[in-house]
């Protein structure tokens, strides 16, 4: 299993504040891009694998509706994520 409880506690320690705020739109970025990226090299692997690819395109659509959210709330959050995580938006 790619995703143990203890990645998603480092990663909403990191993003999130701590890891008990699994719902901070930070936090869940950063959960939706480790998703994204690991789905990503199953694909490389897997070319015909559309299963995986259409749970990556509706995750991509899931993370980007958050980045605009962010960017409307804050935009100093929103470019400091943008350029910690590496998002090419």
């Amino acid at each position: 299993m790619y995703l143990t409880p203890e990645v998603k506690k480092e990663i909403f320690a990191k993003h999130g504040g701590n890891e008990a705020n699994t719902g901070s739109t930070e936090g869940q970025i950063a959960l939706y891009s480790y998703r994204i990226s690991h789905l990503t090299e199953h694909l490389k692997k897997n070319r015909k694998d559309y299963g995986t690819q259409r749970a990556v395109q509706l995750l991509v659509g899931k993370r980007r509706s958050l980045l605009d959210y962010l960017k409307d709330k804050d935009i100093e959050k929103y470019r400091a994520l943008v350029k910690e995580l590496g998002l090419r938006r």
